[in-house]
């Protein structure tokens, strides 16, 4: 197509700009652990994203890590280890405004 490119000439995201789904932070590298349960969650679109479901995931008591495998505009996978609630955890993500099932 005329005028496109290469991908090289695309503008990059800073860590300061997030998409529109999540808010701004560093974007996350995702690591592949074992877990002690795993969700798929939907609706994550970039690094910020996956920062945001990893802090909110995080931050329900009995979770020791959680990381997020992202498949932008598919379904990711949140790999928790702990103890948590799992109903607890599906809040958590749930009101940071990802949907996510088991």
């Amino acid at each position: 197509m005329p005028g496109i490119g290469n991908r090289t000439e695309l503008p990059q995201a800073t860590s300061a700009v997030g998409c529109s789904r999540c808010s701004t932070g560093v974007p996350a590298h995702p690591q592949r652990n074992t877990a002690d349960a795993e969700y798929s969650v939907g609706g994550l679109t970039c690094g910020h994203c996956v920062e945001t479901v990893q802090r909110a995931a995080t931050a329900v008591e009995g979770v020791t890590a959680a990381t997020v495998e992202l498949v932008a505009g598919g379904t990711s996978r949140l790999l928790i280890s702990g103890s948590a609630d799992h109903v607890a955890i599906r809040e958590a993500v749930s009101a940071a405004g990802y949907t996510i099932s088991r």
